[in-house]
């Protein structure tokens, strides 16, 4: 039950005592087995005693956090006060809510409980509550939400109070015992229905194999496998010796292509996995004013956005995406931890230009055709490429000192690189560009992976124009919109010094004008 506004202290929910016991023992699980692994190979004396504290101690960590944490909710805050030696108040205003996120773990959901995260705008601090039964978090979620709307809304007045009853005599006919007249009653302001902006669509697991964010936590289980395969049994000079020999007896082709296969089926599965895993059930919904998201197989999350902090989008194409036609969408805001938040996961790329529009509430932006930076915009993201591919060049050819090599493969792996590092420089300036129109900034950058982001211009809030001394010579310039959304900054890449200014100017007419006068004075 979520607190009254006016009432006392609450505690979280009982069911807390069973969840934080378990995540204090399973995240110590490892460096207690390791200590108890060590020390049953020195000495077992001390079994008795470390024994009952290995075991007891996470529980009752565990315990402490539902017996010193209370919150409350007033007329005008949302309280939370916690610790037990220090004890620390957080505080957050009911009309700075401008988020309320749910997130419940698959231990969370065995008992029914999630946790709800309050973002007030304020850089990334948050007041977190874990954990509350579902339906108490849910309920407290609907009640900030709908505060903060009708608090925004101008037609939100208090129900007026009930009239004496000699003045409802006066009113109505005149005659004591008379029916007195009856009150209009207060209109309630009118809360907009919940709009379905996107919702999962399994045929989008297609994209799943071509976006490689997963690589990371691939490319660490192989890290890790490898820091233990050392320790292997299996793992020494004979075992080695005859796996060798049995390959050999193979032809060396096929035996490449099997792995190759094997390895696409392995990386299709986990791709699909964690596909299923992260997007189940995924819908993005306007309410209340904002975007609500939620998604989740395993770890449910319910994800709120503000919408009049939404100051952009960012739609993503990386390599092998793009080729199938996908795309991903993100949101640029301002009170959301880290300023982006993904709200579709990899779909087909109309999908995200209609979401991406709907966010917008303007057609085109993702979609028109942005200005080129010319020629000398090309050379330089050209030669930008072929920079990284000399500095390659320059350590394959210390490897090749020491290693005492054959020229032939150092030239081999230099005409790689320099075709490679042409092709990453030709697509590079072809994902570069800008544009303007009444209300949003664009601006087009990427390398293997194409960018396209939206700005309002009501959300910038400076300008910085920056000249390396090559870009100098050749009179080009790297103009930053600076904004509190997002990552704090849209970069438009390598544009001529004069568009640069002008563009600023147009995007913020006035905020430029001292400069382009004094600009102008000097020329």
């Amino acid at each position: 039950m979520i607190p009254v506004p006016g009432d006392g202290w609450v505690r979280l929910s009982p069911r807390k005592l069973l969840l934080d016991p378990v995540k204090a023992v399973g995240q110590a699980i490892v460096p207690v087995v390791v200590a108890l692994v060590g020390i049953s190979q020195s000495d077992m004396r001390y079994w008795p005693f470390i024994l009952p504290v290995a075991v007891l101690g996470p529980l009752v960590l565990g315990a402490l956090p539902w017996l010193t944490t209370h919150y409350r909710l007033t007329d005008t805050q949302v309280q939370v006060r916690r610790g037990l030696l220090n004890k620390n108040t957080s505080t957050a205003p009911l009309d700075r809510v401008r988020s309320v996120d749910l997130e419940a773990s698959l231990l969370h959901r065995v008992l029914g409980l999630q946790k709800v995260q309050i973002g007030t705008g304020v850089d990334d601090d948050r007041i977190t509550l874990d954990a509350l039964a579902a339906a108490d978090a849910h309920a407290l979620r609907t009640t900030l939400l709908r505060r903060r709307s009708l608090q925004a809304s101008p037609g939100a007045a208090p129900a007026p109070p009930p009239a004496p009853a000699d003045e409802a005599v006066e009113a109505g006919t005149g005659e004591p015992g008379g029916p007195a007249p009856v009150a209009p009653a207060p209109v309630a302001p009118l809360v907009p229905a919940s709009v379905l902006l996107a919702q999962i669509d399994w045929s989008w697991l297609r994209f799943a194999p071509f976006s490689l964010g997963r690589l990371v936590l691939l490319a660490g289980a192989v890290g890790l496998l490898s820091q233990l395969g050392d320790d292997l049994p299996i793992w020494n000079e004979q075992a080695a010796t005859s796996a060798w020999e049995w390959v050999t007896q193979f032809a060396v082709v096929a035996i490449v292509a099997v792995l190759v296969v094997g390895a696409l089926a392995v990386w299709v599965v986990l791709a699909v996995a964690g596909y299923v895993a992260q997007w189940w059930r995924f819908r993005l919904v306007r309410e209340h004013g904002s975007l609500h998201l939620t998604a989740g197989l395993f770890t449910t999350r319910s994800i709120t956005v503000e919408e009049p902090k939404v100051r952009g989008v960012e739609m993503t194409e990386p390599l092998l995406l793009r080729l199938v036609g996908g795309a991903e969408l993100s949101t640029l805001a301002t009170g959301v931890e880290n300023g982006v938040t993904q709200v579709l996961p990899p779909c087909p790329r109309a999908v995200a230009v209609g979401v991406g529009e709907s966010v917008l509430e303007h057609p085109g932006p993702l979609t028109e055709d942005l200005v080129p930076h010319g020629a000398k915009a090309r050379r330089r993201a050209w030669f930008r490429q072929l920079r990284h591919a000399l500095d390659l060049v320059l350590v394959a050819a210390v490897a090749w000192w020491f290693l005492d090599l054959s020229w032939w493969w150092l030239l081999t792996l230099a005409g790689a690189l320099v075709v490679l590092a042409a092709a990453a420089g030709e697509a590079s300036y072809r994902h570069l560009g800008h544009a303007l129109d009444h209300q949003h900034l664009v601006a087009g950058s990427g390398t293997l992976a194409r960018v396209r982001t939206v700005l309002e211009t009501d959300g910038i809030i400076g300008w910085v124009v920056s000249q390396s001394w090559w870009q100098r010579r050749i009179g080009l310039a790297d103009l930053i919109a600076t904004t509190a959304a997002g990552n704090e900054r849209v970069l438009v890449r390598d544009v001529r010094l004069e568009v640069a200014v002008a563009l600023a100017d147009r995007a913020t007419p006035g905020l430029l004008a001292p400069f382009v006068v004094h600009t102008d004075a000097l020329a």
